[in-house]
């Protein structure tokens, strides 16, 4: 059995290959050039192809040749390469200019019918990694304190509203006030941003809470074939610097990239995570 693997940035797409190749696929990897880690090369995949973001024809011929019919997309790719220097193949051209919205959705939605059209199926990012992905409840020893649940209940009504245009999946709040609203530079980088923010009020008259509560929830109509919401110990990190005490994420959605590593790391920071 072959599997196509479209490799993102980050750990997904090593967990992806892992999980195959233990259920006895021979993984074909399409190495995204502008995304992807080198160390793919060393994980045992039974080819790796790099290809640029831009070569849509390109990565249909491989997996083609290949005799590849089922792919899954793992890995991110910052939306900011939307509108980077990277130049479209004919293919890819002729896609953009066809959306009426250069949004994730739009864009690898089309791609994923693109592929489907070449008989090739796009299948959900999670499929293999079902035990990966959150479970309900509080994952924590520190369950999220009142003010945190408010934040919460309101983070998630803000970051609900905002993920109908798929702007962002993440929002940072702070006594009920929205910090912080994911665009294009990811959740990490939102949440540092929301601790700047916070620490530019130090010295100013304020009865602001400087404790933040980062809130992420997958949006209406969540396709996992290409958009998994995810987090990692670089999110822990993330939020460690910028004084952030509380994550809420949706159970059964969210992926957890690092396991239960990630909930020792909020264990032993006082980090109260609840998945609901």
């Amino acid at each position: 059995m072959k599997l196509g693997l479209i490799a993102g940035n980050g750990k997904f797409p090593f967990l992806v290959l892992e999980a195959a190749r233990a259920q006895g696929y021979e993984v074909v990897v399409a190495a995204i050039k502008e995304e992807a880690f080198p160390e793919i090369e060393t994980k045992d995949a039974a080819s790796v192809h790099w290809l640029s973001l831009g070569e849509l024809s390109r990565l249909i011929d491989t997996f083609k040749a290949e005799g590849v019919t089922r792919a899954i997309m793992a890995g991110q790719v910052k939306h900011k390469q939307i509108f980077s220097a990277i130049k479209p193949d004919w293919r890819l051209a002729k896609l953009l200019l066809s959306l009426g919205r250069r949004n994730t959705d739009s864009l690898l939605g089309a791609v994923a019918k693109v592929l489907a059209e070449e008989g090739i199926t796009l299948e959900s990012s999670t499929a293999l990694l079902e035990p990966l992905l959150a479970r309900s409840g509080v994952l924590t020893r520190r369950a999220p304190s009142e003010q945190e649940c408010k934040n919460i209940e309101y983070g998630r009504s803000v970051a609900r509203h905002l993920a109908q245009y798929d702007i962002g999946q993440t929002v940072v709040i702070a006594e009920s006030a929205c910090v912080a609203v994911e665009a294009m530079e990811g959740t990490d980088a939102t949440i540092e941003r929301a601790g700047y923010i916070m620490r530019s009020l130090e010295g100013d008259a304020s009865t602001l809470s400087r404790a933040l509560t980062v809130v992420k929830i997958a949006k209406p109509n969540q396709d996992l074939r290409f958009d998994v919401p995810v987090i990692g110990l670089k999110t822990i990190e993330a939020m460690q610097r910028a004084g952030a005490e509380s994550l809420a994420i949706d159970a059964g959605w969210c992926l957890l990239l690092d396991g239960d590593r990630i909930i020792e790391a909020a264990n032993s920071v006082q980090i109260a995570i609840v998945s609901g």
